[in-house]
C-alpha cells in the first residue's frame, strides 16, 4: 500500500503548479461556451451531444461520443462556475487515483519490491501526461484511465476466482460495467477488453501462439474460452452501440489536421502513417520538445522511400517485432522473480515462488497461476503469490502500449490530429512497465554489484529528469499565451496564429499584427489568419495615425487615415469592426483637418450634439488601449446625451473588456429599453452573451437582431455567424440565405452560404453556392479549397459533381 499512496502523492504533488492556470486551447470550445454545460440546458442533451456540444448526428460533428467527462464539466460549472481552479483541481485529483491504481496493478506483475515502486513513480511523473492533466479537456483521457484501470483489475479478479468462486461473474460484471464507462469518457477505453484477453491467455494461462488454437480446438479449458467469448461479445456490442448512436458515419475533418489522410499519393500516407507511431514513441522515450499541437506541417510527410526517417520506421517496427517474439517464445530455464534469478523454480524471493518452466511444460494447459483443488486439497499456488515471467509481462506491457493506440493510427478510419500528446496517457502505462520491467532483467543479468547499482540509479535519475520536465512544462500550461509561445518551434503557423489571436484580445495591436503575419509566412493559406490580419490592419492605421497626429506629424497622419479609409469590406470576418474603423479614421482626420485651419475639406462628422464626438473620442482611445480615458469620453458622450444609444452600447463593450460585465449587461439592456426596435442592439447585446459562453441567450438576440432589421445586410450577416457559433447551424443557414440574397452579387455572402450547406450536408446546393463565389472572385483561395474539399466528400458519396 506504501508505493500506492507514495506514487499517488508524486503524481499530487507535482500538478499542484496547475491549479493556479486558466482554461487554455481547446478548453473554451469544451467549457466555456459548449451549451450543454449550462443549467438550462436539459442534462439529456449531454447523451445526444458530442463531446464539443455538437448533435452527435450532425455533419459538423467530430464525433467525439465523451458523456461522462462532459457530465464532470457540468457538474464542476454547477460548483465553481467558470473558475477554472475547480476544474483543474478535479484534473490533478484524478491523475493521482489513476498513477494509485496503475501502481496497484504493476504489483500483480512485479511484487511487492522496489521494482512496483520504480513503476508508480515513473507513471506519475511522465512529462507525456502535461497536456492531459494540466488542460482540462485532457480530462477524458484520465478518466477514461481511471475505469480502464478498474475494469482489467476486475477482470484479473475474474480470472484468480474463476472456477472455484461464486463472486467470480460479479467480478466479470464489473469488468465490463468500468470496460463501458471507460469508452463513454474517451473512446479508446473500449480497448480494455483486448488487453484483459491478452491477460487471460499469455499472462494468467500462460499460453504460447501454438497452443492457443489447440486450446480451442480441444476445448481443454472452456473457461478460459467461455471468458474470451463474453469479452468479444461485449466489445462487440459496445463497438457497434457507439457506431449506431454517432449515426453510422465517420467524422470528418479539415486537411490542415491530418495532412496526410488529404494527401493524394498512397505512398506519402503509408510511409506517414507508418512513421507516427515512431514518433509517438520517441515522444515517450524522449519527452524533450513537447507541444499543444501537432497539426499542419509540424510533422512534414514522408513522400519518398529515400526519406531518412524511413529508418526510425524500420527500427521501430523490428524493435516491437523482437519483443513480441522475446514475450511469446518459450522461456529459458532460469527465471527472475521480483529481482532475483530463480532457476527451476528452486529460490524463493520476497516470499514470491516460481513455476519452473519444465513444471508448467508438464501441466499442459492448465492455468499456472489458478487454485487447485485435489481430493478436496487446495494446492498453495494462486495468483496471490506467484508472479509472472519477465516474458510474460513483455507481452502484457506491449498490448497495454498497442492496442489503446491502434484507434489513433488512421488504421480503422482517419482521425482529426498528426500526433495528440493526451491520447498517450493509457499507452504511456505499457511503457512505463516495458521500462520496468527492462531495467529489472539487466539487474538479474548482471552480475558486478556495481553495474546493479548504476542500473537502479540511472532508473532512479531517469524518473527524476522526468518529474522536473513535467514541473516545467505545466508552467507553459498556465495560459493561452505562455502556451501558444512554447508550441512555435513544433506548429509555428498554428502557435502564431493562435498567438495572434490572444494578443488581439488584449488589445495589443501591432504585437498580434506581426504574430498573424508570421502565422502566414509560415502557412500562406490560413483563412482564419488573413480574416484577423485584416482587422488588425485596420485598428493597426488608426492608432498609428492617432499616434503620428498626437506627435505632431501631421501629413504622415493624414496619409495613414486616409489609406485606413480607402480598405474595402470584401470577404472580412467582422464586416462591423471595419465599418468603425473606417468612420473612427475619418472622424480623426476631419479633427486634424480642423485643427489645421482647413475647416472646408475633411468628412468632419455633424451632430446636433456633442454626444457623438465624445462617443468616438471613447472609441479612439479604446483602441489605443487607453482604457480610462475612453472610460472618461464614454461618460461624457452619455452625460451630455443620456439616452444616446451608441454610447450604451460602446461603454457596454468597454466595461465587458475590464471584467465588469455585470454593469455591462446593464448598458446593453439599456439600449434595448431605449429602442426595442433597434435590430443592432439586440446584436450587441447578443454578442456579448456569445463572448460569456450563454450560447441558448445570445442565439436568441441573433434571432431577434435579424427579425428587426432583415432588410439589413450586416445585421443579418453577422446574425448568421452568431447562430454558426452558437453551433444552430439550421438557423445559420436561414440567415446565410437571407444574406445572400439581399446581396447576391457578394462573394463573401455566397462563400459562407455554400459553406453552412456544406456544413449541414447540404452538398449539390453548397456547390452551387461555391461556383457562384467564384465567378465573381475567381481567385479567392478559401473558397477554392472549401470547393475541393466538397468535390472529394461528393465523390465518396458518389454525387455528380460540376468538376465531372
Amino acid at each position: 500500500m506504501i508505493a500506492e499512496l507514495v506514487s499517488s502523492a508524486l503524481g499530487l504533488a507535482l500538478y499542484l503548479n496547475t491549479l493556479s492556470a486558466d482554461f487554455c486551447y481547446d478548453d473554451s470550445r469544451a467549457i466555456k461556451t459548449n451549451q450543454d454545460l449550462l443549467p438550462e440546458t436539459p442534462w439529456t442533451h449531454i447523451f445526444y451531444n458530442d463531446f464539443w456540444g455538437t448533435l452527435l448526428t450532425h455533419s459538423g460533428s467530430h464525433k467525439s461520443y465523451r458523456p461522462l467527462c462532459t457530465l464532470s464539466f457540468r457538474l464542476n460549472h454547477a460548483i465553481g462556475g467558470l473558475n477554472p481552479w475547480s476544474y483543474h483541481l478535479v484534473n490533478v485529483l484524478l491523475h493521482a487515483a489513476v498513477t494509485g491504481l496503475f501502481t496497484s496493478f504493476s504489483k500483480i506483475l512485479l511484487g511487492d519490491g522496489y521494482w512496483t515502486f520504480m513503476a508508480g513513480l515513473m507513471f506519475a511523473s511522465h512529462p507525456i501526461h502535461t497536456e492531459a492533466v494540466a488542460g482540462i479537456v485532457g480530462r477524458a483521457d484520465v478518466g477514461a484511465s481511471l475505469f480502464f484501470l478498474l475494469s482489467l483489475l476486475c477482470y484479473i479478479k475474474h480470472c484468480s476466482t474463476r472456477g472455484y468462486s461464486a463472486t467470480t461473474w460479479g467480478w466479470f460484471l464489473g469488468t465490463g460495467l468500468c470496460a463501458g464507462c471507460s469508452m463513454l469518457w474517451k473512446e479508446q477505453g473500449v480497448t480494455v477488453l483486448a488487453v484483459s484477453a491478452i491477460y487471460d491467455v499469455f499472462v494468467f494461462h500462460r499460453l504460447k501462439m501454438k497452443q492457443i488454437l489447440p486450446t480451442i480446438y480441444k476445448r481443454k479449458n472452456l473457461s478460459l474460452f467461455l471468458s474470451i467469448s463474453l469479452l468479444t461479445f461485449w466489445g462487440t456490442s459496445l463497438l457497434g452501440a457507439r457506431l449506431y448512436w454517432m449515426g453510422n458515419k465517420p467524422p470528418s475533418f479539415s486537411n490542415s489536421d491530418n495532412p496526410a489522410a488529404d494527401s493524394d499519393s498512397l505512398l506519402a500516407r503509408t510511409l506517414t502513417f507508418f512513421y507516427l507511431p515512431t514518433k509517438n514513441l520517441w515522444l515517450l522515450l524522449c519527452p524533450d520538445t513537447l507541444s499543444f499541437d501537432w497539426s499542419m506541417d509540424a510533422v512534414p510527410l514522408l513522400k519518398t522511400i529515400c526519406d531518412w526517417r524511413n529508418l526510425h520506421t524500420v527500427a521501430f517496427y523490428t524493435g516491437l517485432l523482437l519483443l513480441a517474439y522475446y514475450g511469446l517464445k518459450s522461456p529459458s530455464t532460469e527465471r527472475e522473480c521480483n529481482g532475483k534469478a530463480v532457476t527451476n523454480g528452486k529460490q524463493n524471493a520476497n516470499g514470491h515462488s516460481c513455476l519452473s518452466d519444465v513444471e508448467y511444460r508438464n501441466s499442459e494447459i492448465k492455468p499456472s497461476f489458478a487454485s487447485k483443488v485435489e481430493n478436496g486439497i487446495k494446492n498453495d499456488v494462486s495468483q496471490r503469490t506467484q508472479l509472472p515471467s519477465t516474458e510474460n509481462i513483455v507481452i502484457l506491457s506491449l498490448s497495454l502500449l498497442i492496442i489503446p493506440f491502434v484507434p489513433a493510427t488512421n488504421l480503422f478510419f482517419y482521425v482529426g490530429f498528426v500526433i495528440a500528446e493526451r491520447v498517450l496517457y493509457i499507452p504511456s502505462m505499457g511503457f512505463c512497465l516495458l521500462i520496468t520491467v527492462g531495467a529489472r532483467a539487466l539487474y538479474v543479468k548482471v552480475q558486478k554489484r556495481f553495474l546493479k547499482t548504476l542500473i537502479f540509479y540511472a532508473t532512479a535519475t531517469l524518473i527524476v529528469f522526468y518529474g522536473l520536465k513535467t514541473a516545467i512544462r505545466n508552467g507553459d500550461w498556465q495560459n493561452e499565451e505562455m502556451l501558444y509561445r512554447s508550441g512555435i518551434k513544433v506548429n509555428p503557423a498554428k502557435a502564431w496564429g493562435n498567438l495572434g489571436n490572444v494578443l488581439k484580445s488584449q488589445s495589443k495591436i501591432s504585437e498580434a499584427e506581426t504574430a498573424y503575419r508570421n502565422a502566414l509566412y509560415y502557412r500562406s493559406n490560413m483563412a482564419d489568419m488573413l480574416y484577423n490580419l485584416s482587422d488588425q490592419v485596420f485598428a493597426a492605421y488608426l492608432n498609428t495615425g492617432i499616434i503620428l497626429m498626437n506627435q505632431g506629424k501631421t501629413e504622415e497622419a493624414r496619409r495613414t487615415f486616409l489609406k485606413c479609409s480607402e480598405i474595402p469590406d470584401e470577404n472580412l470576418k467582422d464586416p462591423h469592426a471595419h465599418k468603425s474603423s473606417v468612420t473612427s479614421c475619418l472622424y480623426n482626420l476631419g479633427k486634424l483637418y480642423h485643427e489645421q485651419g482647413h475647416y472646408e475639406v475633411g468628412p468632419i462628422p455633424v451632430h446636433p450634439f456633442p454626444s457623438p464626438l465624445f462617443s468616438s473620442m471613447g472609441e479612439a482611445y479604446m483602441r489605443l488601449s487607453k482604457l480610462p480615458e475612453a472610460e472618461h469620453w464614454y461618460m461624457e458622450s452619455l452625460r451630455s446625451k443620456t439616452d444616446h444609444i451608441p454610447a450604451h452600447l460602446t461603454y457596454g463593450k468597454l466595461l465587458a473588456l475590464t471584467g465588469r460585465k455585470s454593469e455591462a449587461e446593464k448598458f446593453f439592456l439599456k439600449a434595448i429599453e431605449l429602442d426595442p426596435t433597434k435590430g443592432n442592439c439586440y446584436m450587441h447585446y447578443g454578442q456579448f452573451l456569445l463572448e460569456e459562453g450563454r450560447l441558448i441567450e445570445a442565439a436568441e438576440m441573433a434571432k431577434k437582431a435579424a427579425e428587426l432589421d432583415s432588410l439589413e445586410f450586416d445585421v443579418v450577416f453577422n446574425a448568421a455567424h452568431m447562430l454558426r457559433q452558437a453551433s444552430l447551424n439550421e438557423a445559420a443557414e436561414k440567415y446565410y440565405d437571407l444574406a445572400a440574397r439581399l446581396r447576391p452579387n457578394y462573394p463573401a455572402a455566397l462563400m459562407n452560404l455554400g459553406a453552412i450547406l456544406h456544413l449541414n450536408g447540404r452538398l449539390q446546393k453548397a456547390e452551387a453556392n461555391y461556383l457562384r463565389a467564384l465567378q465573381l472572385k475567381p481567385d479567392d483561395v478559401i473558397t477554392q479549397s472549401n470547393l475541393r474539399k466538397l468535390w472529394n466528400i461528393m465523390e465518396k458519396q458518389g454525387l455528380k459533381t460540376s468538376k465531372t
